[in-house]
């Protein structure tokens, strides 16, 4: 169970990331989004779908 569950956090980071990479974000600010989602791979993904996305 724990496996599936870092799968699926492994797998929605990666979604986040590529969707943070193809926005029209300044480059500083997509750096920083994707080390928050990489760093903070739970809370990361949440911060963006709330904060960054506009």
């Amino acid at each position: 169970m724990a496996r599936l569950i870092g799968l699926l956090i492994l797998i929605i980071d990666v979604v986040i990331v590529l969707e943070i990479i193809k926005s029209k974000k300044d480059t500083e600010k997509k750096i920083l989004w994707v080390i928050a989602v990489v760093f903070l791979p739970v809370l990361g993904p949440i911060l963006y779908l709330i904060m960054g996305r506009k």
